[in-house]
């Protein structure tokens, strides 16, 4: 009778919700006693003085990220700096470097292949890990192919 009740209320509130994944989640977690509750900051203890007040609080904690954000922009900009500084020193632009081009390998792509996780799911093409694995053997050489015509032209 209590699991009877049980069903009939969660039904109800996973047809009542907005968000129906998440309202499942939460009765399943419930379920098996996985309930996660936030702290609540009471007091605060800065420079020797305890702040309870929920305002002052707000207040400080405000000012320290703000402090912190400021702080992280400016290692950022430093960090913008030292990169194009580097850049820069490295002679990166000289028209004399060039790019020596080497092409993939059957060996370097039954490889990558091989170290795919034979796993069922899929992406936008709907061919899976296994499907590739099982058929390596087969799609090896145009895949090479393909591959170092993408490496050569630089059109993907």
């Amino acid at each position: 009778m209590i699991s009877a009740a049980k069903h009939m209320y969660y039904n109800e509130v996973i047809r009542n919700s907005e968000n129906k994944i998440k309202s499942t989640w939460k009765i399943i977690n419930e379920e098996k006693g996985k309930t996660r509750s936030r702290p609540i900051i009471q007091f605060l203890k800065t420079n020797n003085n305890i702040v309870n007040n929920q305002k002052v609080l707000t207040n400080i904690l405000i000012t320290i990220f703000c402090l912190l954000r400021n702080y992280l922009t400016r290692i950022t900009r430093e960090m913008t700096k030292i990169r194009i500084h580097y850049i820069t020193n490295r002679n990166l632009f000289n028209p004399n470097n060039k790019m020596e081009r080497k092409y993939a390998t059957s060996y370097e792509l039954e490889k990558i292949i091989n170290s795919l996780k034979s796993k069922n799911s899929h992406g936008y093409e709907e061919i899976s890990n296994k499907i590739i694995k099982l058929s390596a053997s087969f799609i090896i050489s145009p895949l090479t192919y393909i591959c170092n015509e993408i490496l050569k032209t630089g059109i993907f």
